[in-house]
C-alpha cells in the first residue's frame, strides 16, 4: 500500500499524523496521512492542496482541523515536492497523483465501506473536479473551497502566475488552447456523481468568485448535485473563527451526503 510510512509530529494528540509515499504514474511522491487516534472506522478525506511547489504546501495544522472532525486524512504534497519523484504540472500529469491517493483511501483499513470524500483548496479545485470525474460514484462527495474551475480564467485573473503557467502549461491560453481545455473539463462535468458544495469569498481576489459561479452553472446544466455557501465579506483566506465554524459544517455536510448515498447502495 505505502512505499514508506513514518510518524511526524502532530500538533494534536487525537490525531496520529505520517509522512507517508506512494506509487503514481510510477513515480514516488510525498503526502501527509492524518488518523483519528480513537479506534473506530470513518470516512476517507482526500485534501487536494493549492499553489505550487511551496506555495500553498500542505500545513500539517489544517490536515489535523480536519481529521480532529472524524476523517481518515491524506494530503498529497504532489509529484517533484518534499523529496518525491518527478514535477509538477498544474492540474497535467499531476492529477494522477490525486486519483492515486483516493485510491489508497478507499484501502486503507479505517476507512468504512471504502468511502472517500474530494476536498480541494485553491489550485486544488480543479484537481478536485478532475479527481470527481474519474472517480464517478465511488466518491462519496466533493467540496471545492476558494476553488479554480477554469484555467483559463485563472490566467486571465492572475497577472502574477502568467510566467509560471506559460512555462508549466505549455504557453499562453492562444498558443497551447488544448493544454487549457485539458485542465478545464467542463465538457466531462456529466460524470460527476458526487454531490457537490461549492465554497467562496465573494471577495476573493486570489480566484475569483466567477470560478465558483461558472462550475456552480454547468453543473445545474446539468441537473448535478450542488449546493453553495457563498459569503460576502470574505476574500480568499477566511476570519479563523469562521474557519472553523465553516470546517465543522461542512464536515456534517459531508457525513450526512455519504450516509445518504451509502444508504442507497444498500
Amino acid at each position: 500500500m505505502w512505499i514508506e510510512k513514518r510518524r511526524f509530529p502532530s500538533p494534536n494528540k487525537q490525531v496520529r499524523l505520517f509522512s507517508v509515499t506512494y506509487f503514481s504514474q510510477g513515480l514516488k511522491v510525498k503526502g501527509l496521512l492524518a488518523e483519528p487516534a480513537a479506534s473506530g472506522h470513518y470516512d476517507g478525506f482526500l485534501y487536494l492542496r493549492g499553489g505550487i511547489k511551496n506555495v500553498g504546501m500542505v500545513r500539517p495544522g489544517r490536515i489535523v482541523q480536519f481529521a480532529s472532525q472524524g476523517f481518515v486524512v491524506l494530503a498529497p504534497y504532489y509529484r517533484g515536492n518534499q523529496g518525491g519523484e518527478g514535477d509538477e504540472d498544474f492540474a497535467g500529469d499531476d492529477r494522477e497523483d490525486a486519483f492515486a491517493a483516493f485510491r489508497l483511501l478507499q484501502k486503507h483499513e479505517l476507512v468504512k465501506d471504502e468511502r472517500v470524500h474530494i476536498f480541494g483548496f485553491s489550485r486544488g479545485g480543479i484537481m478536485g473536479i478532475l479527481t470527481a470525474i474519474e472517480m464517478k460514484s465511488a466518491a462519496a462527495s466533493f467540496v471545492s473551497w476558494g476553488g479554480v474551475s477554469d484555467m483559463v480564467m485563472t490566467y486571465r485573473e492572475r497577472k502574477d502566475l502568467r510566467r509560471m503557467m506559460k512555462r508549466v502549461i505549455g504557453g499562453t491560453p492562444e498558443k497551447a488552447p488544448s493544454a487549457y481545455a485539458w485542465r478545464t473539463p467542463f465538457d466531462k462535468l456529466d460524470s460527476i456523481e458526487a454531490p457537490v458544495l461549492l465554497i467562496h469569498g465573494v471577495n476573493d481576489q486570489n480566484v475569483s468568485i466567477e470560478h465558483a459561479r461558472r462550475l456552480e452553472h454547468e453543473l445545474i446544466q446539468r441537473s448535478k448535485s450542488v449546493e453553495t455557501w457563498y459569503y460576502n465579506p470574505f476574500t480568499h483566506y477566511f476570519p479563523p473563527r469562521e474557519n472553523r465554524r465553516i470546517v465543522r459544517e461542512l464536515a456534517q455536510w459531508m457525513k450526512s451526503r455519504s450516509w445518504t448515498r451509502y444508504d442507497k447502495l444498500k
